[in-house]
């Protein structure tokens, strides 16, 4: 197949102030700014996070969101909550749980861990 994902965008009202979020989040840095209209972020991962200037935001559950991992669940969401994010919902399946956040702007990604 002769795709494949390089980069995931994320909207915002603000991509600069949200990028102060995502860069501390993810461990990244902003590698590009075009204007403060679409910035793009990058660590040591191959993935790239692009952050777009919207004129509205988000309403309700955005439709694709980051799935992120980690071994240490609750420490990862008190991280991410203590730089901006808040936690909008718990859920449980035998083997895996995964907490669901929201950034300061509203866009809704998940922290997940098996157990």
């Amino acid at each position: 197949m002769a795709l494949h994902v390089e980069m995931v965008t994320i909207d915002s009202v603000d991509p600069r102030s949200l990028a102060d979020f995502w860069t501390a989040a993810l461990d990244m840095k902003v590698v590009a700014d075009h204007d403060g209209e679409y910035l793009m972020l990058k660590g040591a991962e191959d993935l790239v996070v692009g952050l777009q200037r919207v004129s509205e935001p988000t309403a309700g559950k955005n439709r694709v969101h980051l799935d992120l991992s980690t071994k240490d669940r609750a420490a990862e969401v008190a991280r991410l909550c203590g730089i901006g994010a808040d936690v909008v919902d718990e859920h449980q399946v035998p083997g895996f749980s995964w907490t669901v956040l929201s950034d300061p702007d509203g866009n809704v990604f998940c922290v997940g861990a098996e157990e």
